[in-house]
């Protein structure tokens, strides 16, 4: 039995949920989402609490039971208060700006990297940390990793982009002599 799958869901009041079979659509404050889960969970919504059961004990619906709880519930979370990601880049000559939706990117290379943030995630600048924000947790945790490709942190200097949060173990370097 899930533990995190029998919980219900506690939509606050500023929020509405509409589950139409197996799409389950959250609109509030900060925007609206939509997700179409797999038939193997059925999805109701009883007061201000939105419920999901296993439709059988086969292992893939109780699998997808947890996991389909777990999604409702960051849809409402990102709809309420939103989901932020920082990353922090560290190296001589490392720069980078917002305009508009794109972020451009000064990262050691021979030229400019300009991304183009996905709809629905917007990015901060301040000083050497970049804040992405949005109310789709799945949307603002790829940007972060799209970002964070550009330019891996090496253990040797630490140079590079990382999640805040992260640590990096660094590695010595040659040894002068023996």
């Amino acid at each position: 039995m899930s533990r995190i799958g029998k919980n219900p869901v506690i939509v606050p009041e500023k929020v509405q949920v509409k589950v139409n079979g197996l799409t389950v659509s959250v609109k509030g404050p900060n925007g609206e989402l939509e997700y179409t889960f797999c038939d193997r969970v059925s999805i109701a919504l009883e007061g201000s609490e939105v419920k999901v059961t296993p439709v059988d004990e086969s292992k893939k619906a109780r699998s997808m039971w947890g996991t389909a709880r777990t999604l409702i519930n960051n849809m409402v979370t990102g709809v309420t208060t939103g989901f932020v990601r920082s990353l922090e880049f560290n190296g001589v000559g490392y720069k980078a700006a917002v305009k508009g939706d794109t972020l451009n990117l000064n990262l050691g290379y021979s030229h400019p990297i300009n991304y183009v943030l996905p709809k629905g995630v917007s990015a901060k600048v301040t000083k050497n940390v970049i804040d992405l924000s949005g109310c789709d947790k799945e949307l603002v945790g790829f940007a972060a990793a799209k970002i964070r490709s550009f330019r891996p942190p090496e253990p040797y200097k630490g140079k590079g982009i990382r999640y805040s949060d992260e640590h990096i173990i660094r590695k010595a370097g040659k040894s002068a002599g023996k």
